[in-house]
């Protein structure tokens, strides 16, 4: 029965292991805590270009990788670019922002 306690307890460690290593972040990937905080922080910049009414909103693509913002797409204006991109700084958890617009 000990021999059979041993095996149960072995198997549950490693089971435990692998799970736990499966969720860590690398540098190509990011962990199951951090694909969730960064989808907040896309939302939040999403948001804060709705919100502005100078912006066309439906033409500018927002994503985030490990606080990284990254903001694409066609805009009329270098003043709609500049705005989106203060925009995008002023949410809390950015750590940086890759410009990637471009201009009709």
């Amino acid at each position: 029965m000990k021999q059979l306690n041993k095996y149960l307890s072995a198997v549950f460690l490693a089971a435990t292991l692998v799970s736990v290593v499966g969720c860590a972040s690398t540098t190509a990937k990011e962990g199951t805590g951090e694909y969730v905080d960064n989808s907040v922080i896309t939302t939040k910049v999403k948001a804060a270009i709705f919100n502005e009414p100078s912006l066309k909103s439906a033409e500018i693509n927002v994503e985030s990788f490990k606080g990284v913002v990254q903001l694409s797409g066609f805009v009329n204006s270098q003043a709609d670019i500049d705005k989106a991109t203060s925009l995008a700084r002023s949410v809390e958890g950015v750590t940086s922002v890759k410009n990637d617009m471009r201009l009709k």
